[in-house]
């Protein structure tokens, strides 16, 4: 007797052998030249498929459930955190999170915490959308990550924490990051959306971090469609991000691993609401006001899959990498950003400092080789933020969008992919 799992399976397979495409976003192992180069993509086989079908077929209830609950997990033993809960994107992560924060610290609207001028937009929107004032840093040109001198010199009495996003996933040098939040007494809040796996010393990133972020896109380091986590060592902040994003929920059990078999905890009858003295339901109990953020059980049971893979992801990325900082430093006057001496980077992708940016970009692209801006460049010259200070505060910020994007290291980019790009860039001009 074939269980569910081993039956879908099957049924895929079968499929496949009578012609049908039904997975066209997997790793082309049939790649030729002439077919585009995505920077990105998810890099699943038939096992992700087959897990998100079955959960469809097996499970009890189709949001998150037991794959969300059992990945949820995993994923704190893998990545060396307590707590965390799974929501369903990276951008729903920052904002659970920065919720989580504020209510636990008991931060005040307008208290200030600190964000590189370079990035986007879901680091510094769930600030603002909290109530909390963004405080901008600009680049070195160097890493392009925040300038740690300047970053000190913006600490004020107001000054909460600061919201450290590595610029694809490459570490800056937190020897002397956690020296200023240690001597200044605020915390550091971890956006590893771009950086998860990535370590300093041989300790991952979020070690330090009252909290920490990541996201499940495609072009991440795990996909499982959409989602994203939030994690932490102080399990009350979990239980608060998680009531944000089941609809402010006061029964921080839903979904936690404290659940008995029935699927609620011990407490679900108590009197919980103040000036009521009867037993009421707490699953209808809301203390903050939330949102509806939860992922799909199907979700989940991807993830798990994705786990398992995870060290391949980071050493492919790693080798990857490797192979296109070779080709691009050879090209005069271009430079790929290279991690530090104690750094061990996850890539997400390659950096790449070139004055000839938009010349370069144009001939990969015709070729074929999809290329991607360092994100919203500096944040300040985009009209949703305008308004809150001169982008030319932050000259060196300003300078990336002229100069700086980066290519894909991922593993749907493979040996033949490589080999091509080395050809055409054999063949380049400078202009």
């Amino acid at each position: 007797m074939y269980s569910v799992s081993e039956q879908v399976n099957n049924f895929i397979f079968t499929l496949e052998k009578q012609g049908y495409d039904l997975f066209p976003f997997l790793p082309n192992t049939d790649w030729k030249k002439g077919d585009p180069i995505l920077y990105s993509g998810p890099y699943w086989d038939h096992q992700e498929p087959t897990a998100a079908i079955t959960a469809l077929l097996t499970g009890k209830w189709l949001p998150a459930g037991e794959n969300v609950n059992k990945f949820e997990r995993r994923f704190s033993n893998f990545f060396d955190m307590d707590y965390s809960v799974m929501v369903n994107s990276g951008s729903s992560a920052n904002l659970v999170m920065i919720a989580a924060l504020k209510k636990y610290f008991d931060w005040k609207d307008g208290d200030e915490i600190l964000v590189c001028a370079c990035g986007f937009p879901t680091t510094i929107n769930p600030i603002i959308q909290n109530g909390l004032k963004p405080v901008f840093v600009d680049i070195n040109e160097d890493d392009l990550n925040w300038d740690l001198d300047e970053l000190e010199s913006k600490i004020t009495d107001r000054t909460v924490a600061a919201f450290s996003s590595p610029v694809l996933g490459n570490p800056y040098d937190f020897d002397k990051f956690l020296d200023i939040i240690d001597r200044h007494g605020i915390k550091y809040i971890a956006d590893n959306c771009d950086s998860l796996g990535s370590k300093w010393r041989g300790e991952l990133l979020t070690k330090q971090a009252v909290a920490a972020s990541c996201s499940f896109y495609p072009a991440h380091h795990i996909c499982t469609i959409e989602g994203g986590m939030v994690s932490s060592n102080i399990e009350e902040v979990v239980q608060i991000a998680r009531s944000f994003a089941w609809w402010g929920r006061g029964c921080y059990c839903v979904g936690a691993q404290n659940k008995l078999p029935n699927g609620v905890c011990g407490q679900r009858f108590d009197r919980w609401l103040e000036g009521y003295d009867k037993d009421v339901d707490h699953k209808y109990v809301f203390g903050v006001q939330g949102y509806n953020l939860k992922p799909a059980d199907l979700q989940g049971a991807i993830g798990l899959i994705q786990l398992e893979k995870q060290q391949e992801i980071h050493c492919v990325r790693r080798m990857n990498k490797t192979a296109m900082s070779q080709v691009f430093s050879k090209v005069s006057g271009c430079r790929v950003v290279e991690e530090k001496e104690h750094a061990e980077t996850s890539w997400f992708g390659v950096p790449i400092i070139y004055k000839h940016k938009h010349h370069l970009v144009q001939y990969l692209e015709k070729h074929g080789v999809q290329t991607r801006n360092y994100f919203a460049g500096n944040i300040l010259m985009h009209p949703a933020y305008r308004h809150l200070e001169p982008a030319s505060n932050y000259p060196r910020a300003s300078k990336v969008l002229d100069n700086v994007f980066f290519l894909g290291c991922s593993p749907v980019i493979t040996m033949p992919m490589l080999d091509y790009i080395y050809d055409i860039m054999e063949d380049y001009q400078p202009s």
